[in-house]
C-alpha cells in the first residue's frame, strides 16, 4: 500500500504530536517509508508547506525528487472526474471553487489515478459549505485514513533508545 499525505499531517505533526525537537523518529519514519516507496505527498502540498519560515518549511524544501509527486497524464481523467463530482455534489459554489483551486482536489485525483491511500486529519462532513477530503475520497472510491491508522497498518514503532 502507498500513501499520499495531506498538508495537515505535516502541519499537525510539527505543531503537536511529533515535533521535530522531541519526536524526530516520526520524521525519520516518513523518510524511511518514502525510501521504501510507500509514503509520498504532492507538489501542491509542498507549495503550502514551504510558504513559511519554520522547521517544516525547511524540511519540505529539503525533500527533493519524488517525495512530492507532480501530476502526470494519468491524473488528468481523475481531475476531470473529481471536478464533475464536486460540481454535481450539491455543494455551494464557493465550496466547489475553493476545492478546485486547492491541493485537496489534486491530492484526491492523484490518489485515484495511481491507487494511493489518502492520509488526512479531516473527517467526513455532511455540510455544503466546504468539500472535505474524506467526502471526495468516498465519491472517487479512494481509500482514506487517519495518520494513526496508517502508522498502525505500517507497524511504525517510535521506541526510546536505552
Amino acid at each position: 500500500m502507498s500513501y499520499l499525505l495531506d498538508a495537515n499531517i505535516f502541519i499537525q505533526a510539527k505543531n503537536m504530536h511529533y515535533g521535530f525537537d522531541f519526536c524526530p523518529a516520526f520524521w525519520d519514519w516518513v523518510d524511511d517509508s518514502h525510501a521504501r516507496g510507500t509514503v509520498f505527498s504532492i507538489d501542491k502540498v509542498r507549495d503550502e508547506l514551504i510558504g513559511g519560515q519554520d522547521e517544516l518549511a525547511t524540511w519540505a524544501r529539503a525533500r527533493t525528487g519524488a517525495f512530492f509527486l507532480e501530476p502526470d497524464a494519468t491524473v488528468i481523467p481523475s481531475l476531470q472526474a473529481a471536478s464533475a463530482w464536486a460540481n454535481g455534489g450539491g455543494y455551494e459554489p464557493a465550496a466547489v471553487t475553493t476545492f478546485l483551486q486547492g491541493a485537496d482536489y489534486y491530492l484526491v485525483a492523484h490518489a485515484h489515478a495511481h491507487g494511493h491511500t489518502v492520509v488526512t486529519h479531516e473527517v467526513i462532513s455532511h455540510g455544503t459549505k466546504r468539500i472535505k477530503i474524506p467526502n471526495a475520497c468516498i465519491a472517487m472510491t479512494v481509500r482514506c485514513m487517519t495518520p494513526y491508522e496508517m502508522l498502525r497498518v505500517e507497524r511504525a514503532r517510535f521506541i526510546l533508545g536505552r
